[in-house]
């Protein structure tokens, strides 16, 4: 069984443990460095991207963590993508650089412009699959390996995969929808046979 550990610096990381041990998961809170040994994948989850990447810095977790994302799979979801990125509009320090993704905060405005969406995201059966944007940010362009997953008509990118590596502009955490937290497990479980 895949051990997922979740950034649990900022954020709503307890939500995401929530759904992994709904799935029959082992989880593990990632704070420190030494706290990555053992895991198999590593969920970054929303929150304030700012307050995360400067506790990243903080606690000494940037190249751990870009050495981890190499060759484990890792998902950002939110906050979590921005922190993910190459490079992020308006963050005040570098993000981890781990997908070639630009990415925009706050695309679709402040907290009061949070809303919800169905949409199909490609590699995921099933239908459509209810998202939840909270001050939700947009990938502007992607390199050339990166697969888009989800856009929402008119405004852009909000789900992407390159190779192991994952991100969505929204929180399937707030939501009973299982279904992209088997997703990423299962990019787990191919990693572990390769």
């Amino acid at each position: 069984m895949t051990a997922t550990g979740v950034l649990a610096l900022q954020g709503d990381f307890a939500e995401h443990e929530a759904i992994l041990r709904r799935l029959g998961g082992e989880t593990r809170q990632v704070r420190l460095p030494a706290d990555l040994e053992g895991i198999d994948a590593l969920i970054i989850p929303g929150g304030e991207s700012t307050t995360i990447t400067r506790l990243i810095d903080l606690y000494g977790l940037r190249e751990p963590l870009r050495t981890f994302a190499s060759v484990h799979p890792v998902w950002g979801t939110c906050a979590g993508m921005i922190v993910m990125a190459h490079e992020a509009t308006d963050l005040d320090r570098e993000p981890l650089d781990l997908m070639d993704i630009v990415v925009q905060r706050n695309a679709f405005g402040r907290q009061v412009d949070s809303f919800e969406a169905e949409m199909d995201v490609a590699e995921l059966e099933g239908g459509p699959l209810r998202a939840i944007f909270i001050r939700a940010p947009l990938i502007l362009s992607t390199g050339p390996g990166v697969r888009t997953l989800a856009e929402i008509p008119g405004h852009g990118i909000v789900a992407a995969r390159q190779g192991h590596l994952l991100a969505t502009s929204f929180h399937p955490e707030l939501t009973d929808d299982l279904r992209l937290h088997r997703y990423f497990l299962s990019l787990s479980e191919m990693v572990a046979v390769e």
